[in-house]
This record gives structure tokens, sequence and C-alpha cells, in this order.
């Protein structure tokens, strides 16, 4: 019997699907703050969002390798269905990262699912629905980016701006709380990182003029720690280079969208700020705009900034600085790099947010150039009322959130890119609170686009590319069996050399791929699990293919069960 459990907590009968009478075993009770500090050394499991603290996005597995990648195929596939208040056909996209904890998986949805299955069948054990008001306002499509897992609990956010925690025996709600205002536009959609006893969540909704923050709450009682605004208020470093009058600051922006990483050393949270508000026009924010499109290191028990550094000072093209901060040492160098939507690839000194180097990833980038020592020059913008103006890249990024690795066996990072421009046309608009507060009409390039999977090392030499003809909208995996897998909007998903960019492998998933995959095992038999399901802002980053395929589904790939392993 699976069970369902609805915001109300009560539990309806689904039927003797999974013979596991709604319950998991008990394996999240043994997560702990020091077992996820140590994640790597347990490669049969995906503890947290980037596996690893690091957020390098690789796996020590190598059951699956350049060998015999060709001989995979699909294990199980879960199909989660469209169901949902507003998950409406072009609205919602499957973008989770899959946590799996001894041969259990956890993974969240659109519309505030949660699924607990069994990570060697793919069948259902436990599905969990929240309450989500059919009028909230959502920047840019109904999604969910994934759940984090500690002490008997699964943690995720909601599209209203909830933070819950689940039992991740029964998916029976412990504990709720609000951090955002949904009535002003906030809204919710990273996956939570659990650090110590804490649960570190940001906030969504920089197009609706919110103040973006970053919360902490105790994990056991849900408890709220400590707030972090990443717009200060008159008066507060940085305040400097927001107008002194008004209240630009107010609805600022700078949302922590995306999951950050940790340094237990420094004990740093380093985090990806957002747009500045209003997007695209920036007479009504003079300044720099801080701590907009920044990467901003936070102290994990206080919740006070430490450092940042700015990647597009006063940015009039919507390039959020949210993408991960991947975390390796060179040289006997704490390091930090970033592949910012604004097309260069930055390395800072981790310990003190020092610029150590800035190369640019894309073939196109005409918006402005950035010198060696970080010097922003900015060239094309919309900045006359009325008068449309064309850049690269466009305001989906270079690359978008969707999440490079890095692999220190190659000693290489590997980047999803998108090479595509787009037409922005000012256009002032007063501020009024739940309303998008968006400067420009925005046109994406349907023709004239291209995408490419990039390994460059921490210099920034691109060492390798492979190509695709369309831009590449997924995360990237990166694992110890010398392979990098990366999926298509068209819907393949790849498997390429890690050494030398060579497709090995491609199996067609039926929709495009906009997630995180992440891989495990179970029993020793290793699976490469990907969700696939097309859609949210896709007008955003590939218009052309607002109407493909949506899809929802899991898909788990494998060798075949006792084929040998080289």
């Amino acid at each position: 019997m699976t069970v369902e459990y609805v915001d109300a907590g009560e539990a309806i009968d689904q039927g003797d699907l999974s013979g596991k009478h709604g319950d998991a075993p008990p394996v999240v009770e043994n997560v702990t703050y020091e077992r996820i500090l140590d994640a790597r050394s347990e490669p049969q499991n995906w503890l947290t969002y980037y596996g690893a603290y690091n957020g390098q996005r690789f796996s020590p597995l190598d059951q699956i390798n350049t060998e015999n990648v060709k001989g995979i195929g699909p294990a199980w596939i879960f199909q989660s269905g469209t169901s949902g208040m507003i998950a409406g056909a072009s609205t919602y996209a499957f973008e989770a990262t899959p946590i799996v904890v001894d041969g259990i998986m956890f993974v969240s949805g659109w519309d505030g699912w949660v699924w607990a299955l069994d990570a060697k069948t793919g069948t259902e054990i436990w599905r969990y629905k929240h309450a989500t008001p059919f009028d909230i306002s959502l920047c840019c499509g109904n999604v969910n980016r994934g759940v984090a897992v500690a002490k008997g609990k699964v943690f995720s956010v909601t599209p209203n701006a909830h933070v819950i925690a689940l039992d991740a025996v029964t998916g029976k709600k412990v504990w709720d709380k609000t951090y955002g205002d949904v009535r002003a536009g906030e809204s919710a959609t990273v996956a939570p990182l659990i650090v110590k006893n804490m649960v570190i969540v940001g906030s969504s909704g920089g197009e609706f003029g919110v103040r973006g923050h970053l919360d902490s709450f105790d994990l056991d009682s849900g408890e709220h720690l400590w707030r972090c605004y990443m717009v200060p208020k008159p008066g507060e470093p940085g305040s400097e280079t927001w107008p002194a009058d008004g209240q630009a600051w107010a609805r600022g922006g700078a949302n922590c969208w995306l999951t950050g990483t940790f340094d237990p050393e420094t004990n740093l949270l380093y985090i990806g700020t957002g747009n500045p508000a209003p997007d695209f026009d920036g007479e009504v924010r003079e300044g720099d705009n801080l701590f907009t499109d920044s990467i901003v290191a936070v102290d994990a028990d206080s919740g006070q900034i430490r450092w940042h550094y700015q990647c597009t000072p006063h940015d009039v093209w919507d390039y959020d600085s949210i993408s991960e901060c991947i975390l390796f040492e060179s040289e006997g160098r704490k390091l930090l790099g970033h592949f910012d939507k604004n097309g260069y690839f930055f390395v800072v000194d981790r310990t003190n947010g020092q610029l150590v180097q800035i190369t640019p990833f894309v073939d196109r980038i005409d918006w402005g150039n950035i010198t060696r020592d970080g010097k922003v020059t900015p060239a094309r913008y919309p900045d006359k009322e009325g008068d449309p103006v064309h850049f690269y890249p466009g305001p989906a990024g270079a690359k978008e959130w969707t999440h490079a690795a890095y692999s220190p066996e190659t000693e290489l990072f590997y980047v999803p890119i998108q090479d595509v421009g787009a037409t922005a046309t000012r256009r002032r608009r007063e501020f009024k609170e739940s309303i998008p507060y968006w400067g420009a009409g925005v046109q994406v390039d349907i023709e004239d686009m291209t995408g490419y999977v990039s390994a460059f090392d921490a210099n920034g030499e691109e060492k390798w590319r492979w190509r695709n003809n369309l831009p590449m909208c997924a995360s990237v995996l990166a694992t110890a069996g010398g392979l990098v897998f990366a999926g298509t909007p068209s819907g393949e998903f790849n498997a390429l050399d890690a050494r030398t960019g060579e497709l090995l492998w491609q199996f067609q998933c039926g929709s495009g791929h906009h997630s995180s995959p992440t891989t495990y095992s179970v029993d020793g038999r290793q699976y490469v699990v990907v969700p696939v399901g097309w859609g949210g802002w896709a007008e955003g980053f590939l218009p052309g293919m607002l109407g493909a395929g949506h899809g929802s589904a899991l898909i788990a790939f494998a060798l075949p069960e006792g084929a040998p392993s080289r």
C-alpha cells in the first residue's frame, strides 16, 4: 500500500502498489552532519545536493566506465504524472536532484510534491503533496530543485515559500515554517542544504521586486535562527551602491534561488545571488547594486557576510550569478570556480574573495567586456525607452542555473553552454507589490543558436568541446568511470569521455532535459538516474521548444544484471 500525505497530514490509500505499506526503511535516521561532511566516502549514496559540500557533482563510482557505458539501458522508469493545481502544460519542469540513501531515493517535484522511491526498482513508497495556493506569483515556471535529508527527516521548500520537514519513513509532516511573503511575490524553488544542525534555504521572486535573503532553521525544531539579506538597507556596508533616496534597496532583488556550497575549514557558505530589480531598467537604481549578481561568502553560524565578489555590477541584462560555486584546490590554494550567466568563468580565492583569474567560456559575448583584472565595461544594453538592443548572451545566460561539474581525477571543469542571444526593449514599469517588476520586453532568438559541453582547466583553457545543435540546458555529472553525462533539450541523454569529449552512448528519453542527474549503487550495481520533464522558463533559453513534449519521469540506467563491470 502506497500512502500519500497531503498538507493536512491525512493519509489517502492509493492501493497496494509498493508492498511497503507506506513506510520506508529508517535509512535517514543516521544521516548526520558528520556523514555529509564525508559524503564522497559513501559513493553508493548521493547524500546532498551536489553530492558533497564542494559542489563538484563528481562521483567516485566507476562500475560504468568508458569501456562498457555503451551497454547500459533503462533499469526502471518512474512516471510522476502531471497533476497539480498550478502544473499547467507549459509552466512546470522536472528540475530536481535525486537524493539517495542506502537504497532509498528522495526526490521533489513541482507543485509541492515529494516522493520516496525504492532506488533499486523505482517503486513508489510514499508521496507527499503540499497544499499550494493557485494564485501564487512565480517568475519562471512551477519548479523545485530538490530535497535535503538528515536525522530522520526530508526537507523541502514549497512554491508558496514554506520550508517543511517530513518524516523520512512515513512522509508525514513534522514541521512547517513560512519564510517568504507570497503577497509580495516571494516564492521558493531552492533545494535546502544541511549544515551542522541547520537547514539553509534561500528566497525566489526577484522579478517581483522583493529583497532577496538567505535563511537558517533549526533542523530539529524548525526554529528560525538567522536571516541574511542580500541587499543592504541604508547605513549598512554596500548601501552606498544604491540610490540614497527612495526604496530601491527594499525591492532590489538579489535572491538566493540556488543551493550554495560550504567549506567547513573556513566555516563559510558560498552563495550566488540573482539579478537586481527592476530587471533591465537601471535608471531607477543607479550604482553597482550590491550584493546582486555576486558570489557572497556568509558565515554559517551568524549569517553575516564575510566577503563578496560582484560578477556584473549594475546588471541590465538579467545576468544572475546564482550558478554553483565549485570548491577545489590548485597549487596549494583554496579556490572557488564559478561559470556566470554573463559568459565568464571566474576563479577566486575562497578564503577572501580575491580574483585569481577570469576567462570567457562562450563564443559570443558582446554585452560588454571584463578584463583580466576584473574591470567591467558595458557595451550593449537597453538604455533608451522603446529602442530594441540585441546582445549575447541572452537573459538566460551562457549558462543558466543548470550545473557544471568538476573531476578531481582529470582536474577539469565540465560546463553545459547556451550560445544564444536576445533583443530587449526597455519599458519603464512602476513598482506594484506582487506584479512583475520587469523593465523591458525581451525576445530570445529562435534561430542562430547552438550549444556545447566544454571542458576547461583551472586556468580557463578549453581542452575539448562536444557540440550540439541546440543550447545545453541541463546539469552535467562527472564520474570516476571517466564519464560526463549530459542531457539535451531534444531528449537525448549522453555519455561523453571525460578526457576527450567523445560521444560514447546516447539514449532518447522522450522529453527534454532541464534537471540534474545523479549516480548511486544498490547491492553492488551502479545506476545513473535523470529526471526528464521539459517546461518552466523555456521562453528564456529556448523559446522554439515551448510546445515540445513535456514529460515527467525519472529514468534510471544501469548495466544488465550480471554483466561484468569491465
